[in-house]
């Protein structure tokens, strides 16, 4: 099990509504939708991006220190989130996965809008999603604790010793 880190680029009056998503190796995923909706100039995205840059990279340090990335390669890769809302924080971790040529990529989540996980599933091999409300209004409104991880908690299950065969699934 290994990390792939990506990170939300919330709209700054709602942070929970994602505008886009960034991840390691510059790439950036922009929601046009929402960004033209509500009318988000580049500058303030350029400014969110920055922000959730430094944090991406300050986890990095924090959870993988000097341990390389594993190699991807020809492996089945399962893309693990907690949900799917707007897709940009999985399409922005699919494209940082698919660089590296693995076999096959899954997507598994517990909940998603319906139409992003087709949306999803012309990117990868396989969309796993356990319920797709209609209407989907929130990730958060089908748990009954959605704290975030701690930083500890993510270092203690990376630490765990893990059986690798012909899979390797990363989460973040």
């Amino acid at each position: 099990m290994d990390i792939c880190l990506v990170r939300k680029l919330g709209v700054p009056s709602h942070k929970e509504l994602a505008m886009g998503a960034i991840a390691s190796d510059g790439v950036r995923v922009l929601n046009y939708d929402v960004v033209g909706w509500l009318g988000i100039s580049g500058k303030v995205i350029d400014e969110v991006a920055a922000k959730e840059l430094r944090e991406l990279q300050r986890r990095d340090r924090a959870y993988r220190g000097d341990r390389p990335p594993p190699d991807l390669r020809d492996r089945r890769v399962i893309l693990v989130d907690d949900g799917i809302a707007t897709g940009s924080t999985m399409k922005a971790a699919i494209s940082v996965i698919q660089k590296e040529n693995p076999q096959q990529i899954v997507v598994a989540v517990p909940v998603a809008a319906a139409e992003i996980c087709q949306e999803l599933g012309q990117q990868v091999d396989e969309v796993v999603c356990l319920k797709t409300p209609h209407p989907f209004y929130a990730i958060g409104l089908w748990y009954d604790n959605f704290a975030q991880t701690s930083d500890g908690e993510v270092c203690d299950l990376l630490s765990q010793p893990t059986v690798t065969n012909q899979s390797l699934s990363i989460t973040g």
